[in-house]
């Protein structure tokens, strides 16, 4: 079934390669769609355009497949076009002229539209309540290492003391950071486009405000034009979420490589995390963060893909916009995988202790012995010219009594003020529950 069916054959090669995968990655729509078309019955017969009675079948037809979907026996079978003639079909075949009615002032682009705003508004919530929670574990592991000194580097070579509170609370802040573009997603997708019709609006008194609250969306895509336009926009502002919270995992996963080799050896994973080689016994390998970083670098490449096949499209609607299923639903299903592997894997992670009093980083205290030198009263430029000759000549020292007290305080001034982020992003963002 086609819900543009005008009764005109469509050659067989041709309905194949433009149905394309639509039926599998419809299954990310269906539940959205049923959503919308319940306040679409609503609607319709709210404005006169069908009976109570009708609108009451309707409701108990969207319920039940709403059912079907939850318990997973909803299925698009090879007769239909996608999930939009699916779930007309069942209930005309259920309702008759009630079936029939549901898609009046309706077109299939701004019914398609709708469902995609609520799937990526959606999303854009599960995958927010999964990085916090991500973000609560990386403050609890800094709570718990914050005096745990580990060597900073830069330029791969060892630069100052640092600890593993500091190497944790960054993640933290940063996931916060990129929780601000998922905000950002979120607004793009929380708008309705449901009443645009084909672009052009409708001629029936429709009432698009209704729909808006029922459907639960934040705002009105006001202009029939605009709403359109919202395709392709609203994919790619959520890609580029995406791929921000990507970067950021993948840095964290190649730290962890790093750190979990032997030449390091900062951290270290229980052996069941592990996995071996076939003819070194000895090996055991962090393939999990291997996986996360390569998967997370190829996430970084989807916001280009869209760019790709929408960025020289004018207004209105083409069938361009079809493929961004493809391009997109999995990468998002895979980022949730991502983030629950982390999850799982971080609490995990176990920590080396006195990394710092090995002989190879001595050289990591020059700072502060420059600063002891400042605070007897030499100039900066001499103290630090002091302690390079130090270096250089071998006659270095490092005072060790580095204030290992000192620098907790400071990390717990910063996790406070983290957790202080946090609390104000819940306060204010439309992407958490109430």
């Amino acid at each position: 079934m086609k819900i543009w069916d005008k009764g005109i054959a469509v050659d067989k090669k041709i309905e194949q390669f433009t149905v394309g995968r639509d039926r599998e990655l419809d299954m990310y729509l269906a539940q959205f769609d049923v959503q919308a078309s319940k306040a679409q019955a609503s609607m319709l017969a709210q404005v006169g355009l069908i009976s109570a009675a009708e609108n009451e079948q309707l409701q108990q037809g969207l319920a039940e497949l709403a059912a079907q979907i939850e318990q997973g026996t909803f299925t698009i079978e090879e007769s239909f076009e996608d999930v939009h003639s699916k779930i007309e079909y069942y209930l005309t075949e259920k309702f008759g002229d009630a079936g029939k009615k549901i898609h009046t002032a309706r077109s299939r682009n701004d019914q398609v539209l709708t469902a995609i705003q609520l799937f990526l508004k959606d999303y854009a919530e599960r995958a927010a309540a999964k990085m916090l929670a991500l973000v609560d574990v990386l403050l609890r592991k800094a709570e718990q290492h914050q005096l745990d000194l580990m060597p900073g580097y830069t330029h791969f070579q060892a630069a100052m003391p640092s600890s593993f509170g500091l190497w944790f609370s960054a993640y933290a802040e940063h996931l916060l950071l990129d929780l601000a573009l998922f905000e950002a997603a979120h607004t793009m997708a929380d708008q309705n486009p449901l009443g645009s019709g084909a672009g052009f609006g409708s001629s029936f008194p429709i009432d698009r405000a209704q729909t808006t609250r029922e459907i639960g969306f934040g705002s009105l895509a006001v202009s029939s034009v605009g709403a359109q336009m919202l395709r392709g926009k609203t994919e790619k502002t959520v890609a580029f979420a995406l791929a921000g919270a990507a970067a950021t995992l993948s840095k964290m996963a190649y730290d962890l490589v790093l750190y979990n080799s032997q030449d390091l050896a900062f951290v270290e994973l229980p052996a069941a995390f592990t996995t071996g080689s076939s003819i070194m016994p000895h090996k055991k390998n962090p393939d999990v963060f291997e996986l996360i970083r390569a998967r997370c670098n190829a996430l970084q490449g989807v916001p280009n893909t869209i760019i790709l096949a929408t960025n020289n499209l004018p207004s209105g609607y083409h069938r361009d916009f079809q493929i961004l299923k493809e391009l997109l639903f999995e990468p998002l299903t895979q980022f949730l995988d991502i983030l629950d592997i982390v999850l799982f894997a971080l609490p995990e992670l176990k920590i080396k202790p006195n990394l710092v009093e090995q002989a190879k980083y001595d050289a990591i205290f020059t700072v502060e012995n420059i600063n002891q030198l400042i605070q007897a009263g030499v100039p900066f430029r001499e103290a630090y010219k002091q302690v390079g000759r130090a270096v250089e000549d071998g006659s270095y020292q490092p005072h060790r009594e580095f204030q290992t007290t000192h620098l907790g305080s400071v990390h717990n001034l910063g996790l406070a003020d983290i957790r202080s982020k946090v609390q104000q992003f819940k306060q204010r963002s439309r992407l958490l529950p109430g």
